[in-house]
């Protein structure tokens, strides 16, 4: 049963303290899908600038994922509320094929896509999306469920990096289409919007970026873009009382209770989870300890590269670099702290980011194994007459190439066939 103050609305005072941090900021990106909470993020964001003599300007921004009859209403009303409280609106359709397999994960990889593009032509560094602390309970059984390390049992972050590089090119990707002109309500083929002549402005809700002036091109590649989730500590249940509490209707996506998808199924145990004490907010309590232990391990993980001569800062090896290291130094660290210096070294040589953490375990494993296999038969360095192991070992990961030879540790890329041909077998990766 959910407790009673967990189900009461925001307060204005209460909800602009969400967002105080954020009135420096010129400009806004707010991920907007018609639901119930990123309805009260546009909602509660929109009066809270209302309070400012010069806040941050608002564009909410609807991604149209074409899946389901019901997307263009939805956008479509988003953009009616956008219009009442004075807030521009872009609708954003993710077009062409859709995989059979995997359609949660593409769909999200299309949103952030889209949503990247629009920031970057209105000059904004940041998106808000409506993530609660259902979600980071959801997301943090997910993770458990496929294994992940402290990083991924951390959950979300109230503050990260969108999880998309920009785009190297101003136009959408193959497939991808960036429209601001409202969408022809045709639940049926699901027609493309009408087009919108400059000659004429459109309404405000739907201004084209074509309106607005745009950084230049080298500018708008360098603006790091972040990811902000105000509402992380918020129960889910807050959000929809204060939308109820002001009359303002939301979307209700039935897709959220498909079984089909993984995220839907452990929404459904969340009640009875509670009901045994592992409530949302126990949960997020727990991703909370692990961000403070993953943290002081990154923090260990860079006093070891420091200590081996590779730590952050002047020192860092250049991505798709040959790093070599003590071997000996590197085994005689905790093991936790091997294998996450391990993992960085093999995402800067393969420029290919995080490698899977079961691969990444069992290559630290059998390095360190065979140190010790070789400890006991040393062979004699014949420039110092000192004792080296006669370790020989080579594995390819994630397209890196890792070589253990006496006491040198060796990280590099691999051969492109070598590495094509694992990425290419390579499964997902257990910390997504």
């Amino acid at each position: 049963m959910t407790p009673r103050g967990d189900a009461l609305p925001l307060g204005d005072a209460e909800a602009a303290a969400l967002f105080a941090d954020l009135a420096p900021l010129p400009a806004l990106i707010l991920a907007v899908s018609g639901g119930p909470d990123s309805t009260a993020l546009l909602w509660l964001a929109a009066r809270w600038r209302a309070t400012l003599t010069d806040g941050p300007r608002l564009v909410a921004v609807t991604v149209d994922h074409g899946l389901r009859r019901q997307s263009i209403a939805e956008a479509e009303a988003v953009g009616g509320l956008a219009e009442r409280l004075g807030v521009a609106h872009r609708v954003l359709r993710w077009t062409g094929d859709k995989p059979a397999a995997g359609l949660q994960e593409a769909a999200r990889a299309a949103r952030y896509r889209l949503l990247t593009e629009v920031a970057h032509e209105v000059g904004a560094a940041h998106v808000l999306t409506a993530h609660t602390r259902d979600d980071q309970a959801e997301t943090v059984l997910f993770r458990l469920a496929r294994g992940s390390g402290l990083s991924g049992l951390a959950g979300m972050a109230r503050t990260a990096a969108v999880p998309l590089a920009p785009p190297a090119s101003p136009l959408p990707a193959r497939g991808e289409r960036s429209d601001c002109a409202p969408q022809a309500r045709n639940p049926g083929e699901g027609a493309p919007p009408r087009t919108v002549s400059l000659d004429t402005p459109p309404h405000p809700s739907r201004r084209c970026a074509a309106s607005h002036p745009l950084p230049a091109r080298g500018e708008r590649d360098q603006v790091p873009l972040l990811l902000l989730r105000p509402f992380l500590d918020v129960p889910k249940a807050r959000l929809v009382a204060t939308l109820r509490a002001a009359g303002v209707a939301f979307a209700d996506d039935a897709s959220n209770r498909d079984p089909r998808f993984t995220r839907s199924r452990l929404r459904l145990l969340l009640p009875g989870l509670a009901a045994e004490g592992l409530s949302a907010a126990c949960l997020a309590r727990f991703a909370e300890r692990m961000r403070r232990a993953d943290a002081a391990l990154e923090a260990a993980t860079d006093r070891l590269a420091r200590d081996l001569g590779i730590g952050r800062g002047t020192a860092d090896p250049p991505p798709g670099g040959a790093v070599r290291l003590d071997a000996l130094a590197w085994a005689k660290a905790p093991e936790e702290l091997r294998i996450r210096l391990l993992g960085r070294l093999v995402a800067a040589a393969a420029a290919e980011g995080p490698v899977e953490l079961g691969k990444l375990e069992s290559v630290a494993a059998a390095l360190a194994a065979a140190l010790a296999a070789s400890a006991a038969s040393p062979v004699r360095d014949g420039g110092s007459g000192t004792a080296a192991p006669a370790a020989r070992f080579r594995r390819t990961l994630a397209g890196a190439m890792v070589t253990l030879s006496r006491s040198q540790l060796t990280v590099e890329p691999a051969p492109a066939r070598r590495a094509a041909r694992n990425a290419a077998r390579r499964p997902r990766d257990a910390e997504a």
